[in-house]
């Protein structure tokens, strides 16, 4: 039978199943072979809270979604292609599946007991309820076991061998020559030839099953992304983020020092910098959040560009050590990769939620820097960004990402240095006569940065209040409303000096669509389809929160109305409210651990419009 091929300039991929059926890595996989033949993609990746969750039920069920095309600025919000290993994982997941889209499935799991435990009180293979879908269920655990058991696998490690099963049915139906996926295969069992070999037989048996038994009626050819020229990488938020901080090491003249606790999602990126000790990293696993944060500016004030990384529980944690940091006016970065909360809430389910805290969390009058990245390449460089303003600023700054953004992934253009720009931290010079530990430039209000053990720079520091100028500790009443004014103050002034926010879209429409952090891809693709549409609509993304773009107010006064999208409960909204309330804002708000799909975003703007 002749096969047709389809041309389409994006599909999303999903691969589900139980938590040990290696959902994760199989993602991975088919998303790195996809940008090495030249896609776009956007990962994400969706897993339980549960160690090991029983098997065949919901409750266990781990995922990860990958969006290939020529653009691809969100993770899409339907899937083309559902790969469900077992009758849980597809029940789960059938919501988020176009009709007519195809879903493969392993037939050998839906025995009776597992229908039960994912709460089918029929088979929906044989009941008809799949019948606006294409649906291939072949026994695949027995093909993919006979094929591994023939390569010398045994059959506890021949059964874990489905996915790749259903990876080469993937790969036949995307017209992949197999060459990549293999050498993918080799580096990630590196060291383990049989195993290798073993999952690379596996691959072509499923490729060639979807091929000889003419099981799909079309193939697809996906559009290749139009890069500029450079050198690229998948690459996750988390993954970005260190190597961002890495870069700005380097950039400063200062060895980095990362003192962390692990905590989901932003154990990765304690993980990735500890790999990169040749680079002049050091990387201090504390014993909890507090030791990590403390650590951290024990390093800062030894001269070191320091970090600690955590997630909303840690930050908690951390509140009293920031406050340090800002009452000494030391640098440190902060990077929070939020979740869903409050307290431990939904740890591997991602949230905006925790702006107030960035924004508020500290006793007394602690203002920090914050700033958010919105996308997980795009973490490189917001990394890199809350050094340079932490060292040249002298203060804490807070960088918030987020679970989405931290561990999906997409392709990274890696920069050059020389196209950085210098660090340059303002330090004082040894035996400096007037050299004073709160003498401010006069312009930023910046203090100079002593380092321990320079040659006449001996100064106290501490949690007390000091002395303007002098830096001596005291009570006094007077001198420390002025201390308070100049922290804020110094933070404040920042604005003159960051960039312009801009406007995207329609700037001469009547509405304003507000985001930040995370959410830019989804709500600029949404507000895109709107404009498209026939219908106006301008967006603002804010990555810089606090402060805010100086020219912000500017912006909002050109607009009617003003609606602010975020996933929490209009934390970002409320904050505007603060700062800027001249002006009347409305909101949408999504607080279910899930990102927002283009769908319910176009709804919700066209709602305000009319």
């Amino acid at each position: 039978m002749s096969k047709q091929i389809l041309e389409k300039e994006s599909v999303v991929v999903k691969f589900v199943g139980d938590s040990g059926d290696g959902m994760q890595m199989t993602g991975t996989l088919f998303s790195d072979a996809a940008a090495l033949k030249g896609n776009d993609i956007a990962t994400f990746p969706d897993y339980p809270a549960e160690i090991r969750a029983p098997h065949n039920t919901i409750a266990g069920v781990s995922g990860f979604q990958v969006h290939i095309g020529k653009e691809t600025r969100i993770i899409g919000d339907k899937c083309d292609v559902l790969v469900a290993m077992n009758p849980a994982s597809l029940k789960a997941n059938l919501k988020w599946v176009d009709k007519g889209a195809t879903i493969i499935t392993d037939g050998d799991a839906y025995d009776e007991k597992a229908l039960e435990k994912a709460g089918y009180a029929a088979n929906p293979l044989t009941d008809g309820s799949l019948s606006s879908f294409c649906v291939i269920s072949p026994n695949i655990t027995t093909l993919a076991k006979e094929t591994a058991m023939a390569y010398g696998l045994d059959n506890k490690s021949a059964e874990r061998t489905k996915n790749m099963f259903c990876l080469g049915m993937v790969y036949y139906i995307f017209s992949f020559d197999l060459e990549t996926p293999f050498k993918l295969v080799d580096k990630r069992f590196e060291g383990k030839g049989k195993v290798a070999e073993a999952n690379k037989k596996v691959i072509l048996a499923g490729y060639n099953f979807a091929d000889t038994m003419e099981v799909f009626a079309s193939t697809f050819q996906i559009s290749s992304v139009n890069l500029e020229k450079g050198k690229y990488r998948n690459i996750t938020g988390n993954e970005a983020t260190a190597w961002g901080l890495l870069a700005a090491a380097e950039k400063s003249g200062r060895q980095l020092f990362l003192g962390s606790y692990p905590i989901t999602p932003a154990t990765e990126i304690l993980i990735e910098l500890a790999k990169h000790k040749s680079l002049g990293a050091r990387v201090f696993q504390a014993e909890d959040e507090i030791a990590g944060i403390c650590s951290a500016i024990g390093a800062s004030f030894a001269g070191a560009m320091a970090c600690t990384t955590t997630s909303g529980p840690g930050l908690s944690l951390k509140a009293e050590a920031i406050g340090l940091a800002v009452m000494t006016e030391l640098p440190l970065v902060i990077v929070d990769v939020q979740r869903a909360g409050p307290s431990t809430g939904m740890p591997t389910k991602s949230e905006q939620s925790d702006l107030n805290l960035a924004l508020f969390g500290r006793n007394g009058e602690a203002p920090c820097i914050v700033t958010a990245a919105s996308s997980p390449s795009d973490c490189f460089y917001k990394a890199f960004y809350a050094a340079k303003l932490a060292m040249e600023n002298m203060t804490p700054v807070i960088l918030l990402t987020d679970g989405n953004t931290g561990q999906g992934s997409e392709l990274f253009r890696i920069p050059k240095m020389s196209d950085l720009p210098v660090i340059k931290p303002p330090f004082a010079k040894k035996n400096d006569a007037e050299f004073k530990p709160y003498r401010r430039d006069p312009d930023t209000l910046v203090r100079q940065w002593a380092i321990p053990g320079t040659e006449g720079l001996r100064h106290r520091i501490g949690g007390l209040e000091k002395t303007d100028v002098s830096g001596l500790v005291t009570t006094d009443p007077a001198n420390h409303a002025k201390m308070v004014e100049l922290r804020s103050e110094k933070v404040m002034r920042l604005a003159k000096r960051l960039s312009k926010q801009n406007v995207y879209g329609n700037v001469d429409a009547n509405t304003l669509v507000v985001s930040w952090g995370g959410t830019k891809g989804v709500v600029y693709t949404a507000c895109k389809e709107i404009n498209n549409s026939g219908k106006a609509v301008a967006h603002a993304h804010f990555s810089q929160i606090m402060p805010l773009p100086e020219n912000t107010a500017e912006i909002f006064a050109k607009y009617k109305k003003i609606l602010v999208c975020e996933l929490n409960s209009g934390q970002f909204a409320n904050y505007l409210r603060m700062s800027l309330p001249k002006f009347k804002y409305e909101k949408y708000n999504k607080i279910q651990g899930l990102p927002f799909t283009v769908n319910e975003l176009v709804n919700a703007i066209n709602n305000i419009i009319k």
